[in-house]
């Protein structure tokens, strides 16, 4: 596999919910990730649910989240163990989805 530098292929170590910072209010989805490099970071989940656990291997690029302070990259869908948003048509992930019927 190959891994570029603003994407690398990661274990997730902990989900979590965070809240954004004002004037917006959520639960937002985001999950400690140990990456290959042996940092830990925080990514963002984007979409409607997810089925990460402990141990899922995910693919990680970069990205900021505007109103979570320290969320400076993204958990990519429909790649390794992130499958995409069930019954998604028109925003799908750029890897892994085929395109609907």
């Amino acid at each position: 596999m190959v891994l570029y530098s603003d994407i690398e292929t990661d274990s997730s170590v902990n989900y979590s919910t965070t809240t954004p910072k004002k004037p917006n209010s959520a639960l937002r989805k985001v999950a400690r990730v140990r990456l290959t490099s042996k940092f830990e970071v925080t990514a963002y989940i984007p979409g409607i649910g997810h089925n990460l656990q402990e141990h899922s291997v995910v693919l990680v690029r970069g990205g900021r989240v505007k109103d979570l302070p320290g969320v400076r990259y993204h958990i990519v869908r429909g790649t390794l163990d992130a499958v995409g948003v069930k019954d998604r048509k028109k925003g799908r992930p750029k890897y892994g989805v085929k395109k609907p019927k």
